[in-house]
């Protein structure tokens, strides 16, 4: 059962990286901050290989930003 659970956890982090890539690319934003960014839905994605919690927390807090008009520095 906690497959089954875990297998749930992951595709909806799936669902909401697929949804937070597609804020980024319609951000209208410098090349280097959509890279930065960019860089950052990558990490959450790494991240979630290895502890779905961390990843989630990554990506609520990325998504917080971008709701509050924080932007990474841009290369």
């Amino acid at each position: 059962m906690e497959g089954d659970n875990q297998l749930g956890l992951y595709e909806e982090l799936a669902d909401r990286l697929k949804e937070a890539h597609a804020v980024v690319r319609e951000l209208q934003v410098p090349e280097g901050v959509r890279m930065a960014l960019s860089r950052k839905l990558l990490v959450v994605t790494a991240a979630a290989k290895h502890d779905l919690s961390d990843a989630a927390r990554r990506l609520n807090r990325l998504m917080k930003d971008l709701d509050e008009g924080r932007f990474p520095e841009g290369d």
